[in-house]
C-alpha cells in the first residue's frame, strides 16, 4: 500500500498578532513599506518583495512566476504557493482547497482566485488576529502602471478580473469575522469594501504589543 504524502503544515509563528499582508497595487509607496518594517511579521504577495526584501513571508500562487524569476534566491524569509509546480525553486506547497472562505486547517489555502486573498489566509495559518492590508487595490488606474513596480513581463503576466477578485474576499469577511479576526485595508487607493479602511500610522501605531 502507497503512503500518502505527508502534508505541510503552517506554522503558528504569531499567535494573536497583527500581520501585515502587502500586495503590488499602483498605490504603494515605499514610505508605507517602510514604515511597516519592525512593528509586524510581513507577508509580501509576488513583486512586492522588491519593496521590502527583509520581509517574513514570500507568497506567490504560480509556478510560472516562481519559474520566471528562479524562485527568488535573494529572499532569505519563507516562500509558498499553491502550485505544486513551484516545489523545484524550494518553496512550500499547501493545497488549493476551493475557491470561496476561508481554509482553518493549515495544510491548504482558499484561494479567493487571487494571491492576495490567498497570503491573507496564510497570515491567518501563522496566528494572526489582526490583519492590515497595503496596496490592495483591486482596480486599473485610468492611466500609469497596473502595478505599484510597474507590469509583469509576458511571461508571467496574467488577466485581472477585478470583480472575481473583490467576490474572493467577500466570501473570506464573514469567515474571518467568525473566528475573531480583525483586517483593516490601508491601501491608499482602493475597491476592496468588505473590509473597514483605516490609515496606516493608527492601524500600526509606533510599537505593538504583539508584533516581532
Amino acid at each position: 500500500m502507497v503512503k500518502a504524502p505527508t502534508l505541510y503544515a503552517v506554522p503558528t509563528l504569531w499567535p494573536g498578532s497583527t500581520v501585515v499582508c502587502i500586495a503590488t497595487g499602483p498605490s504603494l509607496t515605499q514610505a508605507d513599506v517602510d514604515y511597516c518594517r519592525g512593528k509586524a511579521p510581513v507577508i509580501v504577495v509576488n513583486d512586492a518583495h522588491r519593496l521590502a526584501q527583509w520581509a517574513d513571508v514570500l507568497y506567490a500562487c504560480d509556478a510560472k512566476w516562481w519559474r520566471h524569476y528562479e524562485g527568488v534566491k535573494s529572499f532569505t524569509g519563507l516562500r509558498f504557493s499553491i502550485d505544486p509546480r513551484a516545489k523545484p525553486w524550494g518553496v512550500q506547497v499547501l493545497q488549493n482547497t476551493g475557491r470561496e472562505g476561508l481554509e482553518l486547517q493549515p495544510t491548504g489555502l482558499k484561494t479567493g482566485k487571487n494571491s492576495g486573498a490567498q497570503a491573507l489566509n496564510l497570515a491567518v495559518h501563522f496566528g494572526a488576529k489582526r490583519v492590515v492590508l497595503l496596496g490592495y487595490d483591486m482596480s486599473q488606474p485610468p492611466k500609469g502602471p497596473s502595478h505599484c513596480f510597474g507590469e509583469h513581463p509576458k511571461q508571467v503576466d496574467s488577466r485581472r478580473p477585478y470583480g472575481d477578485f473583490i467576490a474572493g474576499f467577500q466570501s473570506m469577511a464573514p469567515a474571518l469575522r467568525a473566528v475573531g479576526v480583525e483586517v483593516v485595508n490601508c491601501s491608499r487607493v482602493t475597491a476592496l469594501t468588505c473590509f473597514p479602511r483605516q490609515d496606516l500610522t493608527q492601524a500600526l501605531p509606533e510599537r505593538l504589543e504583539a508584533a516581532s
